[in-house]
């Protein structure tokens, strides 16, 4: 696949700043960014808030083959891939769009596994005046070209002889994105697992605590719900709805509370031995829960976060 005319120059202008090839080890650094910063009180762009995380080098062009409308507020985009592209379960992408000068950033929501199956991944993105944002929702088309480049250091990607861990997963909004790829790739691993009779990854046990305002913005409920009856020894989950005004479907009633993610609630998922945690979504729930979690004993280093402004 040969990059577009396009975006050339793009390729060009990034990798004035990683002249280092090597995948995962690029910081885009620029010394303004944080002065500018620092001097006004402006909203930052992916690029400057993430500016300190590790992303790769290369711009790979890629093709939407498919939009989901996952809510009323939230589509989802499935993207044709370039057979180089990589990624780990959690990670996001530097989002580059023709004739948009701003860059989108946007957390895989699938995970490894599809791309290597179909040669697809998969974003969902949330309605907003943001340019990356409302080109999704109102100009993005099958077929349109992107570019994207690989970047974060929020992910989970065990080997086999590491000793297993419990992950627990702890979203807000549309912070599910990257733990829904999380969670995806462990139900992958799992039935590495079931073919191979166990000898492949030791897996300990997984468990998503979730809020959004309602059930009709519980993104990707039905598969969340469909791996937690598929592994019920290894997979469980609560969903949190704070402004729930219809009913709800029976097949969620099980795994659904009234209210926000509660401290008695998390810590009572809280190994220190054992847990391993995963946060995302608004600052200022991600701030408080990982206090949470500090207070009940969880080592800080087993406490991994992505803030989504």
């Amino acid at each position: 696949m040969t990059i577009p005319s396009v975006w050339s120059s793009a390729a060009r202008r990034f990798s004035l700043l990683c002249p280092a090839p090597a995948p995962f080890g690029c910081r885009l650094r620029d010394p303004g960014i944080v002065a500018r910063h620092m001097s006004s009180k402006r909203k930052m762009d992916h690029l400057e808030r993430t500016a300190n995380n590790y992303r790769q080098c290369a711009l790979y062009p890629a093709q939407v083959c498919g939009i989901i409308n996952e809510s009323e507020t939230v589509k989802r985009l499935r993207i044709a891939a370039h057979p180089d592209f990589r990624f780990k379960a959690g990670q996001w992408v530097d989002f580059f769009i023709p004739g948009v000068e701003k860059v989108g950033g946007f957390s895989m929501c699938s995970s490894p596994g599809l791309l290597q199956r179909e040669g697809i991944i998969e974003l969902a993105v949330k309605y907003s005046k943001h340019p990356p944002a409302h080109w999704v929702h109102t100009l993005c088309a099958v077929g349109s070209q992107v570019a994207m480049r690989v970047g974060g250091d929020f992910f989970f990607d065990p080997s086999p002889s590491d000793p297993a861990v419990d992950v627990l997963l702890v979203a807000g909004g549309v912070g599910i994105n990257p733990l829904y790829s999380i969670l995806l790739h462990t139900t992958d691993l799992m039935h590495l697992n079931r073919s191979s009779g166990g000898r492949d990854y030791n897996i300990g046990s997984v468990h998503l605590s979730y809020s959004a305002k309602n059930t009709q913005e519980l993104l990707f409920k039905g598969s969340i719900v469909e791996a937690c009856r598929e592994f019920p020894d290894k997979f469980s989950c609560d969903f949190h709805v704070t402004q729930q005004s219809t009913d709800v479907d029976p097949s969620l009633t099980p795994f659904l509370s009234r209210g926000r993610i509660t401290e008695e609630g998390l810590r009572a998922r809280v190994d220190p031995q054992k847990t391993l945690c995963f946060l995302c979504g608004p600052p200022p729930m991600i701030e408080q829960l990982s206090k949470t979690l500090l207070d009940s004993g969880l080592p800080k280093d087993k406490i991994l976060f992505e803030k989504w402004w």
